[in-house]
């Protein structure tokens, strides 16, 4: 897993708690009255299994779901996250009152079975590409809401996060360009508004690339180049600075694209094109009766 910086795991923190709290309001509303059916005093313990082979990502999240519903209930990791887990491995245990963990037991798994899909999706691109020196990369293809969310479960499986969002890095493309006026234009100005932040510029051609070059770009993104062409990108570029290939690309042409030797690939099917793991929680109630 690529650490997270200090000001994205504060941004990440902030965010689990509020997103938690969302898709609790979501999900009991004023009441949880099935769970009512069950006595106050019941205590139960329960267990999370996984049923497909997967990548775990989540753990946080699924902590914060049972704190928030009820601060008694003890949850207990078998795994961590960016682990691979084989099918039927237990997960996590918990322990508390019957009611609660019945009440947090859909939020607890649609947290973990999402973020764990993000992560098995990019376990399984990092592997194809893993006798590279390429690093994988996310975008802004998220989904709503879950922008850090997904973007950390995308560390666990072994690739990269992009920028966050609009805020901490320059993406200067064709509408960009075209109202700077040039390149060289955008580049200066974007030197000039945000000093220190990394700047990126997507070209369509060579002659783009050149001029990315000779502005002084940190990054520049090959949208949609041919191979020949990424090939060439680098021998020119030599170094001077990083190329990112990005554009309609996919489990078919990743390998070739990565074996050309950039820097990165970006693709944004890592956090939308992302398939649910299959989970499931077994709970025992302790129907005993009560001392006294």
């Amino acid at each position: 897993m690529a650490p997270l910086s200090a000001e994205l795991n504060e941004l990440l923190r902030q965010s689990r708690i509020e997103s938690v709290a969302t898709s609790l309001r979501e999900d009991i509303g004023n009441g949880d009255i099935t769970a009512a059916l069950i006595p106050r005093d019941r205590r139960g313990t329960a267990r999370a299994i996984t049923r497909v082979p997967a990548v775990i990502a989540g753990q946080a999240w699924v902590d914060e779901v049972f704190r928030q519903v009820d601060p008694e209930v003890q949850v207990q990791w078998e795994v961590r996250d960016g682990e691979q887990v084989t099918a039927n491995q237990v997960l996590f245990t918990c322990e508390g009152p019957a009611r609660s963990l019945l009440t947090a037991e859909r939020a607890a798994l649609n947290w973990l079975q999402t973020l764990s899909g993000v992560a098995t999706r990019c376990r399984q691109f990092a592997d194809q590409v893993a006798h590279t020196g390429v690093k994988l990369l996310d975008t802004r293809k998220t989904l709503p809401g879950l922008r850090l969310a997904e973007k950390y479960a995308v560390t666990c499986g072994g690739c990269y996060n992009h920028r966050t969002g609009l805020w901490d890095a320059f993406l200067i493309k064709e509408n960009h360009i075209a109202a700077c006026g040039s390149i060289a234009a955008a580049v200066s100005q974007a030197r000039q508004i945000a000093p220190g932040r990394p700047v990126e510029v997507e070209t369509e051609n060579m002659n783009e690339l050149q001029q990315a070059l000779d502005a002084g770009a940190d990054i520049i993104m090959l949208d949609e180049f041919s191979l020949e062409d990424m090939a060439t990108a680098v021998r020119k570029v030599a170094g001077a600075c990083r190329l990112e290939a990005s554009g309609g690309i996919n489990e078919s042409t990743l390998v070739a694209i990565a074996e050309t030797g950039v820097d990165y690939i970006s693709l944004g099917t890592l956090t939308k094109d992302v398939q649910a793991v299959d989970l499931s929680m077994r709970l025992h109630v302790d129907n005993s009766p009560a001392p006294g």
